[in-house]
Formats: C-alpha cells, sequence, structure tokens
C-alpha cells in the first residue's frame, strides 16, 4: 500500500516580481554613508526562524531601535502569499532573538519567509512580497535590509519543495459500521474513551501528544454537518476517519503503532470495518507494508535535518 502524498507545486515566473526584485536590488546597491558597525557580538539562534526552511534578510540599523517603534511598523499580515512571514528583534540587552515587544531595544532586525509548504514552494509573487514588507519595515525604522537574490530564492524553494513531495505522509483509515449507524454521541462517547478530545473544527477529534506544545497524535473526523446538530443522540454517521500526520510526530513517539492499534481498538468497539479510503480491508500484511515505507521516509528526513516532529519539519508540512 503506498503512502498518501498531498502537496501542491506552485510556481511560474512573474514579470511583476521580476520588475520589483529588480527595483529592490539596485535599492540595496546604494552605499549608505557614515555607517560604522559595532563588531557582532555572540548571539544564540531564532527559535522561529531557520536557514532550513527559510529564505532571510537582514536589516541593519546605526543604534538600536525601540520595541515601540519596530511594533508600529510591523506589517499587518504574517504571511506572503501562502507564506508564512517573519521580522524579529536581536534585543540589545540580552542577545536573544524574539518578536518585538514594547519596552525593548532591538540593535538588528532579521526577516524570513518560509521557502515552502503542502501548498507549494515559494513563488516569484510572494518573494516579491515578501521584499516589498522588509522595504516598507526598513524605510519606517531607517535601517539598510539586505535580501537573497530572488533566483537564488525560488530555486532553493523548489528543491526544497521537491523534497517534501516525495516525503509527505499522511495516512488514513476509514472506520465504517458494518451494522447500524452510530449516533454522534455514541460515536464521541466511544472516542473519548480512548482519550480523545473535541478538535477545533466540527466533526473532528484528536488524541493529544503527551507533550502540550505538539500537535496531536492522531485525529478522528467524521460528518460535520452531523457534528452540528441540536441533537448528537439522533444525528446519526455511518464511518469516520482515522489520521496520522506522519512529518508532524517523532518517530521515537511511535505514533505508527498508536494509529494501528487505535484502528483495531476502535474498530471493535463500533463494530466497525476497517478499511482504506478505496473501500479495501486493510489486514495485518497491509501495515506491515506501511511501517516499512514509512522507516525508510523517517531516515529520509532525519538526513535532511528535518526529523519528523521536529519544529522546521512540522512547519514544511503544514
Amino acid at each position: 500500500m503506498s503512502l498518501t502524498v498531498s502537496l501542491a507545486i506552485l510556481g511560474g515566473l512573474v514579470l511583476a516580481g521580476v520588475v520589483a526584485h529588480g527595483a529592490w536590488s539596485a535599492r540595496r546597491a546604494v552605499p549608505r554613508q557614515g555607517v560604522v558597525m559595532p563588531p557582532p557580538r555572540p548571539r544564540r539562534a531564532s527559535p522561529r526562524l531557520d536557514p532550513l526552511i527559510d529564505v532571510m534578510a537582514t536589516l541593519t540599523v546605526e543604534s538600536p531601535v525601540s520595541g515601540e517603534l519596530a511594533l508600529t511598523h510591523l506589517p499587518a499580515t504574517r504571511r506572503a502569499g501562502s507564506k508564512p512571514f517573519l521580522i524579529e528583534g536581536l534585543n540589545a540587552d540580552n542577545g536573544e532573538w524574539e518578536l518585538p515587544r514594547a519596552g525593548q531595544r532591538y540593535g538588528e532586525f532579521q526577516a524570513g519567509v518560509q521557502l515552502a509548504n503542502r501548498l507549494g514552494a515559494l513563488n516569484e509573487i510572494e518573494y516579491s512580497e515578501f521584499v516589498q514588507k522588509v522595504q516598507g519595515f526598513a524605510d519606517a525604522i531607517g535601517a539598510m535590509a539586505d535580501v537573497p537574490d530572488m533566483l537564488d530564492a525560488v530555486s532553493r524553494a523548489r528543491e526544497l519543495d521537491g523534497f517534501a513531495s516525495q516525503h509527505d505522509a499522511q495516512l488514513a483509515a476509514v472506520l465504517r459500521s458494518s451494522g447500524v449507524a452510530w449516533s454522534v454521541g455514541y460515536l464521541q462517547q466511544n472516542a473519548a474513551r480512548h482519550g480523545f478530545v473535541p478538535g477545533a473544527m466540527p466533526g473532528r477529534m484528536v488524541l493529544p501528544s503527551a507533550d502540550d506544545s505538539a500537535p496531536p497524535v492522531l485525529t478522528l473526523a467524521f460528518d460535520a454537518q452531523a457534528a452540528l446538530s441540536d441533537d448528537p443522540a439522533h444525528a446519526v454517521v455511518r464511518e469516520a476517519v482515522l489520521g496520522l500526520d506522519v512529518p508532524q510526530t517523532a518517530a521515537e513517539a511511535e505514533p505508527f503503532a498508536a494509529w494501528q492499534a487505535m484502528g483495531r481498538a476502535l474498530a471493535a468497539d463500533l463494530d466497525a470495518l476497517l478499511v482504506d479510503d478505496a473501500g479495501q480491508p486493510l489486514p495485518l500484511q497491509a501495515f506491515a507494508t506501511i511501517g516499512q515505507e514509512l522507516g525508510q521516509l523517517y531516515e529520509a528526513l532525519a538526513a535532511r535535518d528535518l526529523a519528523a516532529g521536529t519544529p522546521a519539519a512540522r512547519r514544511l508540512f503544514s
């Protein structure tokens, strides 16, 4: 059984992006007079931006900038197209990269936009939007910005997206009633007995991770309209989907074993058949084949420094 892969690759050369980048390159090529920067001080890496998956711009200032000024001029949104975008400041007092805060001073800034996610690779339009936002912020705080070449950034994005598209896996097992339909309340009660709690959206329950900061290990999805019923005891469903988003949880937590065991347990409790999305039964041999493929996937991710469950992997596969 093959793994389910869901990544779309977006791209295309856009004239407007090239023009915007040309103007940016010309602007940052103009020398700034009379600026003498002090020697760089030791600093810790940012916990939010990562050169593995972000293209980053550096913004230098002649003297520390107040957090209030930075907050006033931050871009209104934290996205450039479909890609997360972020500006951080280097705290002049403790040397930590952080989101700008009132009452603090910042001796340098850095901005980053994610190279790829499950919506595809960073493209020229998105990169141009990133550049424009960086430039607007730099002008407002009196900073000099330096960004990587657009063609280099887009090339990196496409390479990373190609890797991600070959190493993404989202597993889904369908629990299908073998007899009478279940009421929503009955399904929820059985799932709750196994540790599931209500999710953020109707028709979704989640099995939380032991780590409060981590995403859920498993999801259980069923008809959202039935979940919104005023009377869960009478709203009925005939199937639910047990899902595992592989890159989101560390291999050491054994999420695949949890997915298998939960599928069998819920099938027994609900008198359900456990099938794939094509309606074919999932025998033990199918699980063994999937397990072998997952082992190779985990190794490939770790070799790229994008081990499943790490912050970078969770961002890339989102």
